[in-house]
């Protein structure tokens, strides 16, 4: 209780809020199951991972399956085959996983594995640690039969190669949803991405917690560069009894604030979803409001009875949602509006 007590002092600043079971009391009607994902693309993940959820199954697997559709997408830039490369030209890829229980795994930095989410699973399942990077990852991962593959895919290294002309860094707002729809309903990326993620929270028909998020990294990053997105407490955070958040945007923001398990905190005191993800961005922003004005972080959230919310730093972030009753594409409000 004292460290409730603190928490809310510190997190509050005063103001009067009820108890999380008063407002979760008051929406027993949230659908269950459900599973969401940041940006547009996310609703064909979120199909993939529908179809566990809707067989009644675990929602750690909804996540695992629906992650590995974008995965295997090379016309997403942002994400695993196909993704653009480093500076060197290495394509290296960072995922976690975590379920209701806390149980969690991750991947940073592996090359040459199309699925680092099932990787991340593996970690979590198989060893007693959570995280492993780059060589001792790959070497795991061909241990446990996965299979070497170049992913560095021609359209990826033409556009890398195009960058080596002037080697300028510049993250770009939203390069995300610059994304189009092809005939195929794949998408093609209509810019140079540099902040990228897909995240994922799943909620099933037991009332089971889960998420995810795969990433290739910022495009043309420093070799052994590694954002939020496989930060177990950045990235992503799911506490079974409360709630489940992953971000996305510039993950070194996201990391500085431990944003997903804040958010989740948020939750834990008494704030919906959305109210949650605005605290998070507001406290990012007003740390250092002109540099936030440059910047991308969204962040999504969802209750342990479904209620989903969400909330950006600048305009164009959104999120897709796949239940019984809804698949949709949600806009989200943002600081900058």
């Amino acid at each position: 209780m004292k460290r409730r007590s603190f928490i809310r002092n510190g997190l509050l600043a005063g103001t009067s809020i009820s108890s999380m079971s008063d407002n979760l009391s008051a929406a027993q009607s949230a659908a269950k199951p459900l599973i969401v994902s940041t940006w547009d693309f996310g609703r064909f993940a979120n199909a993939e991972g529908w179809k566990v959820l809707a067989s009644n199954g675990h929602a750690l697997d909804a996540i695992e399956q629906a992650a590995r559709v974008t995965e295997a997408d090379e016309s997403n830039k942002t994400v695993g085959y196909g993704g653009y490369p480093d500076r060197d030209g290495c394509v290296t890829l960072d995922a976690c996983i975590m379920d209701e229980a806390g149980n969690c795994g991750s991947v940073m930095a592996i090359e040459h594995i199309k699925h680092p989410i099932s990787v991340a699973r593996k970690i979590m399942e198989k060893t007693p640690h959570i995280i492993l990077v780059g060589d001792g990852a790959l070497q795991f991962a061909l241990e446990n039969g996965y299979k070497k593959e170049n992913l560095l895919t021609p359209d990826s290294k033409k556009a890398w190669e195009k960058w080596l002309k002037n080697s300028k860094y510049e993250p770009v707002i939203n390069i995300e949803n610059q994304l189009y729809k092809k005939q195929d309903n794949s998408f093609a990326l209509g810019g140079i991405n540099n902040h990228d993620t897909i995240g994922l929270l799943a909620l099933d028909a037991s009332g089971r917690l889960s998420g995810g998020c795969t990433t290739s990294g910022m495009a043309f990053k420093m070799h052994g560069r590694v954002g939020d997105s496989p930060v177990i407490g950045a990235g992503l955070f799911v506490d079974g009894e409360v709630g489940a958040a992953t971000a996305t945007g510039v993950g070194e923001e996201v990391i500085r604030c431990v944003g997903s398990h804040s958010v989740v905190e948020y939750i834990r005191i008494g704030f919906t979803p959305g109210q949650a993800c605005k605290k998070m961005v507001e406290r990012i922003a007003k740390r250092d409001l002109q540099k936030a004005k440059s910047l991308q972080i969204g962040f999504l959230a969802i209750d342990k009875l479904g209620n989903v919310g969400a909330f950006a730093m600048q305009k164009g972030f959104n999120y897709s949602l796949k239940s019984s009753t809804e698949e949709k594409v949600i806009a989200v409000e943002s600081y900058f509006d």
